[in-house]
């Protein structure tokens, strides 16, 4: 999935006369065509997705789950354990868990594909990568073999960038000698999906049950009617089967839930895996080619974190090679990409290796509180530390002098590397309410916004700004990936020429309540610059006065380039699945 959210980034934001993006795909769709795998998307995927122009159709077939809950051995309602952070994720709109199905979203995912004009093709397996020495970067460096298993017919494709999306046995991942750092444990987790019927007195929420039995139990209701049901297959429970089957799995399942009673109508899937936690050393190598999702970090499902993180890599890839193919980026910005991503996998990796540890029953490894600590009190304590980084509106990029470049600290309380947050905005005349993230969509663009704050107080502050800046400057030509965006402090007037006593820069939305400049930290009788990111992160912060140009141009020099007007040939990117 993660391979369809870059291959779609790509589509979307390169001319399709010059460019190419090829998926192939080792098993045809009917052979994966099954309801398991992934199905929790928190609120920044949400968001992401939201600026891809994904996230309303995902929320048209979803569960949209608010509510948690978590039952001792008893079948007892204890607060304050197991999901219930999931109860506190706030400063977005899209403040509950999306639960659907990986197969679900993949169809929408496919359709917009479709419409880029972009096909998976099957089956094809990849059998060699070759990087051609003395080709320069950016050039087209990769030679990759693809054979059809059907009909054995072979193909050689060269192209710029090669994706391996390829999952936790990843043929690139081999195929470039990456070590994949990690162990797997003896522990072994049942996951089955199906239609039930029940006396659990909250059956549609995210829940977990404590028991003594088949540790932490996952109760997640699905969208379609469907519940999941996940279990720690411990050695005393394999013990009492030589096969273990659908019909072992369907036991299991209901004597997990014990106390409350569980029938199940209908089987969609089941399937049992053993824990563990690995990491690719690096996701980015020889210059041109890249690992996303699961080819560069399996862990469990224990956080739901998987598809998240898996989305999270592909949003942070699809953006920055979008600019580098059409020749607007330094291909250095690609370098970023291992840079952010991977420290946040390993902290997920931290986590949940203590999570997945607690939901079997046992302390983690490095446990140095109390030995008979009860473990279901400590998966509590850890998921509530863990709360803002698995919601995803927690992460952030450490700050640096290239992308998350800090110069002015004191004038928002939002910094580089961290997610611009959200905020209700009032469209101008018509008085509509919108959203910043509704303004900003991921067209692999960045955006430069002008708190302007309240222009009676601020109005020396902005003409220092635009005296200084005019709008002949390079960052207003249409060429450059980069676009204006200015905010009044307060309800909206008549004119916006008149608020401001000029035109102002972009396009112009009212904060109408404040709610903007204070989320934001802006003082009304100062105002700032943010820059916001393709991804919604910001990029750099300065005051809005005449050292402003100053500041931008220092942040946006570093690594946007000049289009040429030459004709290029047509180039290629080849993600494999």
């Amino acid at each position: 999935m993660r391979c369809l959210i870059t291959a779609l980034q790509l589509a979307r934001n390169l001319p399709k006369s010059s460019h190419a993006v090829k998926i192939i795909e080792k098993h045809p769709k009917s052979s994966q065509d099954q309801y398991g795998r992934a199905i929790t998307l928190f609120p920044r995927s949400s968001e992401m997705l939201d600026q891809l122009g994904l996230a309303e159709t995902l929320a048209q077939q979803c569960f949209a789950c608010r509510e948690t809950v978590n039952y001792d051995k008893n079948g007892k309602e204890f607060p304050g354990r197991g999901w219930s952070f999931m109860e506190n994720m706030k400063d977005t709109k899209w403040d509950f868990a999306l639960v659907l199905r990986q197969k679900y979203q993949e169809e929408i995912f496919r359709q917009a594909l479709r419409k880029e004009g972009v096909e998976l093709e099957a089956p094809w397996e990849l059998k060699s990568i070759e990087v051609l020495e003395g080709v320069v970067t950016g050039g087209h460096k990769v030679l990759a073999s693809i054979t059809n298993p059907e009909t054995g017919v072979k193909r050689a494709v060269k192209c710029r960038y090669l994706i391996g999306a390829d999952g936790g046995r990843s043929s690139v991942r081999r195929m470039m000698d990456i070590p994949f750092d990690g162990s797997s444990s003896e522990d072994q987790w049942v996951r089955v999906d199906g239609v039930i019927e029940t006396d659990l007195p909250k059956p549609r929420t995210y829940c977990a049950i404590e028991s003594p039995t088949h540790g932490n139990v996952l109760w997640a209701a699905l969208d379609h009617g469907a519940t999941r049901i996940g279990y720690a297959f411990t050695p005393e429970r394999r013990k009492a089967y030589d096969v273990f089957d659908e019909e072992a799995a369907v036991k299991e399942a209901i004597a997990s839930v014990k106390p409350f009673s569980l029938k199940f109508k209908q089987v969609d899937w089941w399937t049992v895996y053993v824990v563990g936690q690995r990491i690719a050393r690096n996701f980015f190598v020889k210059d041109c080619v890249f690992l996303a999702g699961d080819a560069c970090h399996t862990h469990s499902s224990g956080a739901a974190q998987g598809m998240n993180t898996g989305m999270h890599d592909a949003v942070n890839l699809g953006w920055k090679l979008s600019l580098v193919l059409q020749g607007l980026a330094n291909p250095d910005i690609l370098d970023t990409y291992e840079a952010e991503r991977l420290p946040n996998v390993q902290k997920l990796i931290n986590y949940d290796k203590d999570i997945s540890r607690l939901m079997t029953m046992q302390l983690p490894e490095n446990w140095q509180g109390d030995p008979d600590a009860d473990v279901n009190e400590v998966l509590g304590q850890v998921m509530t530390e863990a709360a803002t980084f698995s919601s995803g509106l927690g992460i952030y990029y450490e700050p640096d002098t290239y992308l998350n470049l800090t110069q002015s600290s004191d004038v928002s309380t939002v910094q580089p590397g961290q997610r611009a947050p959200d905020v209700a905005l009032q469209k101008p005349a018509t008085f509509e309410a919108t959203r910043l993230q509704t303004v900003t969509p991921n067209t692999a663009r960045f955006y430069i916004v002008l708190f302007a704050g309240d222009v009676a107080i601020t109005r020396h502050h902005l003409s220092a700004f635009t005296s200084s800046f005019p709008q002949s400057h390079w960052l207003f030509d249409p060429k450059y990936p980069v676009s204006w965006i200015t905010i009044f402090d307060g309800p909206g007037g008549p004119s916006t020429y008149e608020s401001l006593g000029g035109m102002p820069f972009g396009s112009v939305f009212y904060d109408a309540d404040h709610s903007a400049h204070e989320r934001y930290g802006v003082c009304a009788n100062k105002g700032a610059i943010i820059v916001l990111r393709p991804d919604g992160w910001a990029g750099t912060v300065t005051e809005l006065g005449s050292a402003g140009k100053a500041a931008l141009e220092r942040y946006f020099r570093r690594f946007l380039v000049s289009r040429s007007g030459t004709k290029t040939p047509r180039e290629q990117v080849l993600i494999t699945v």
